[in-house]
C-alpha cells in the first residue's frame, strides 16, 4: 500500500516462476455483465489529464536514479538483472491523476541501455501481461531475442503500480489467484459466492483505497510519465498478453508518442476487465482437445486412455470424485486437498502452450490427481507443489490480487450471483469442465463500479500484432479484431499452434526474424505474414 503521501518499494519476496506464468497466462480471466453505469471524468479533464498538464511537468520532469537492482543477498531476480547489464530505478507517479498534488506511487523499473549509441532507436518499453505481471524482469529476455539489434535501444522493463516491485497490493487472500469453478452442482456455486464475497471484503480492507487507481487507463498514464522522464519523445513497446491491451489503451490516449509497437498474443480490447474469461472457453476447449489427443497416443506411458474420449471421461471422473471428497496431494502440514473448485484450474494452468515438455507436464498431474482419486498416496513433483502454491495458497494472494484488481478496476461487472448462475448452467452443457471455471463469480461482483469507462478504440495505430491460431489465452478472433480496428497495423498469425505468448519465448524462428527486422527498420511489413508451427 502507499503511505499518506508517498510509498517505497520494499523488497519483494521471490515467487515461483509459475506464478509469473499463471498470471500471465490469463490470465485473460471473468464474466461479467455491465449492470451498472461506470463513472468517466469529464472529457476536458481528462484531455489536460493526457496531455501531461494539470499540475503533472514536476512528475514528468523528475530526475531517475540509475542504481543496482539487487535488493539483498537472496533477490535472484535483481542478481539476474545485474548480471545482464542491466540498472535499476524508481518514478513517482499520482495516485490519482485527477489530483496531481495528493497522494503518490513509486513504480519500480529496469534498463539495460543501449550500447550501440550512434544507431540508437530509442526506448522500448515492455509490459509482460498479466494483467498483473511484474516486468523489471523483462529486458535480459527482450535483449536476447533482439539479437543484433539489441544494441540500439535502451530496453526498459517497468513493474506496473500496484505489482511486483511497484507497491504492490496484497489482500491477504488463503487462496492465490481466486480462479476457481463452481464445480459440479449448486452447492458449489453457492460455496463460491460465499468465497468471494470474503476474498472481496478482504481486498476493501486491504487496499480499498487503491483499488479504484488500478486500472489500465491509470497504467497508461504512468507509461507516459515514464517516457517523460526518461527525455524521449516517442517510445517503442513491446506488450504480451494483457499487455498488447495496455499498449492498444496507450495508443488511445496519447497518440503520436509511439514509434513501433508490438502486440504479441493480442486480445479484443472491446472485452477488457470482467469480461476477459469466458471468451477463452472455445479455445481452450481446443487446447484440451488436442492435448488430450497426445495424451492418448501415450497410454502406454501415462495409462490415462487410448482414445480422447477415454482420456476426457478420466479427467471428468477424476473431477467428479474431487466433488465427492478432495483429492489429496502430499501428506502433513504439506498436504494440499483439491476439490471440484480447484481440479479444472490445475488443467487450465497447464495448457498454456504445445510443447513436449508443458504436455508431459500436465499429463503427469494427471495421473497423480487420478492416483489421488482412487485414494492412493501421492507425493507430488517440486514443480507441482510449485504450481498448487501457486494458485491455491496463500503465496500466490499478491498476484491473484494484482489481476483482479485491474480487471475490477477495467469494467463492469454483474452485482447478480443469479447472472453468473445462469451463465454457467448455458456454458456447462458446451463445456462441462471449463464452463463452471470461466464463468463462475469473482470478487468483482462484489466490487464497486469503475472510476472511468473502458477506452474505446477509436483512433489507427501502427502495430505489429502476433497472434497463434490456437492460442488458449487470447484467442485468435481477437487478434484479427483489433487487427480490424487498427487499419495501419499487420497481423502476423502462427499457424498450427496452441501457444500463448510467442516472439522470444516460443522459439518459432519465423516469428522472431519478423519482429526483429521490424523493430530494426521501423518498417512494417507490406502484408500481413503467415508462420507455422515447427
Amino acid at each position: 500500500m502507499t503511505d499518506p503521501q508517498h510509498s517505497r518499494t520494499a523488497p519483494a519476496a521471490r515467487r515461483p516462476r509459475i506464478l509469473r506464468r499463471t498470471a500471465a497466462a490469463g490470465l485473460a480471466l471473468v464474466a461479467g455483465l455491465a449492470v451498472t453505469a461506470a463513472a468517466t471524468l469529464p472529457a476536458q479533464a481528462a484531455e489536460a489529464t493526457e496531455a501531461g498538464a494539470r499540475g503533472l511537468d514536476r512528475y514528468y520532469g523528475q530526475h531517475l536514479d540509475w542504481h543496482s537492482c539487487v535488493l539483498g543477498p537472496d533477490d535472484q531476480d535483481g542478481a539476474a538483472l545485474e548480471q545482464a547489464g542491466a540498472r535499476c530505478t524508481e518514478i513517482t507517479v499520482p495516485l490519482d491523476y485527477g489530483n496531481p498534488g495528493g497522494r503518490t506511487v513509486t513504480l519500480a523499473a529496469s534498463r539495460i541501455k543501449a550500447t550501440d549509441t550512434r544507431h540508437r532507436i530509442g526506448v522500448l518499453l515492455l509490459n509482460d501481461g498479466g494483467p498483473g505481471s511484474p516486468t523489471i524482469g523483462a529486458p535480459p529476455r527482450v535483449h536476447a531475442a533482439l539479437k543484433e539489434t539489441a544494441g540500439r535501444f535502451d530496453i526498459v522493463g517497468l513493474d506496473p503500480r500496484f505489482v511486483g516491485r511497484s507497491a504492490q497490493i496484497d489482500c491477504g487472500w488463503p487462496v492465490g489467484l481466486s480462479i476457481l469453478s463452481s464445480g459440479i452442482g449448486r452447492a458449489g456455486f453457492e460455496r463460491q459466492v460465499t468465497l468471494q464475497r470474503d476474498l472481496a471484503a478482504k481486498c476493501r480492507s486491504a487496499a480499498g483505497d487503491l483499488l479504484p487507481y488500478a486500472s489500465t487507463r491509470d497504467m497508461a498514464r504512468d507509461l507516459d510519465l515514464l517516457r517523460g522522464a526518461l527525455g524521449e519523445r516517442k517510445v517503442s513497446y513491446l506488450g504480451l498478453s494483457y499487455g498488447t491491451y495496455l499498449g492498444t489503451v496507450y495508443s488511445q490516449m496519447f497518440p503520436g508518442r509511439l514509434d513501433r509497437m508490438v502486440l504479441d498474443s493480442a486480445l479484443d480490447p472491446r472485452h477488457a476487465g470482467p469480461e476477459l474469461i469466458p471468451h477463452q472457453l472455445p479455445v481452450l476447449d481446443h487446447a484440451f482437445t488436442d492435448w488430450a489427443d497426445w495424451a492418448a497416443a501415450r497410454h502406454g506411458t501415462y495409462g490415462l486412455g487410448r482414445t480422447r474420449a477415454e482420456v476426457t471421461a478420466g479427467v471428468l471422473h477424476t473431477e467428479e470424485a474431487a466433488a465427492n471428497r478432495p483429492l489429496v496431494l502430499g501428506s502433513g502440514a504439506d498436504a494440499f486437498e483439491l476439490d471440484d473448485s480447484r481440479v479444472p484450474m490445475v488443467l487450465f494452468a497447464g495448457l498454456q502452450g504445445d510443447s513436449e515438455a508443458e504436455r508431459a507436464a500436465l499429463a503427469g498431474q494427471m495421473v497423480m490427481l487420478a492416483e489421488a482419486a482412487a485414494g492412493k498416496p501421492v507425493t507430488p513433483t517440486a514443480d507441482t507443489i510449485a504450481m498448487l502454491q501457486a494458485l491455491f495458497g496463500p503465496q500466490g494472494s499478491p498476484g491473484g490480487s494484482a489481476v483482479q484488481a485491474v480487471l475490477c478496476a477495467d469494467g463492469p461487472a454483474s452485482h447478480d450471483p443469479e447472472h453468473y448462475w445462469r451463465e454457467i448452467e448455458r456454458s456447462r452443457a458446451e463445456s462441462p469442465l471449463f464452463g463452471p471455471l470461466l464463468d463462475n463469480i469473482s470478487p468483482c461482483a462484489f466490487w464497486d463500479a469503475p472510476r472511468e469507462a473502458p477506452t474505446q478504440v477509436r483512433r489507427d495505430a501502427r502495430a505489429l500484432i502476433l497472434s497463434a491460431t490456437g492460442d488458449p489465452r487470447t484467442p485468435y478472433s481477437g487478434g484479427v479484431a483489433l487487427h480490424e480496428m487498427l487499419p495501419s497495423s499487420r497481423l502476423l498469425t502462427l499457424q498450427g499452434a496452441n501457444q500463448h505468448q510467442l516472439y522470444g519465448i516460443y522459439g518459432n524462428a519465423c516469428v522472431d526474424d519478423t519482429v526483429n527486422a521490424y523493430l530494426a527498420s521501423g518498417r512494417l511489413p507490406d502484408t500481413d505474414p503467415t508462420c507455422t508451427r515447427q
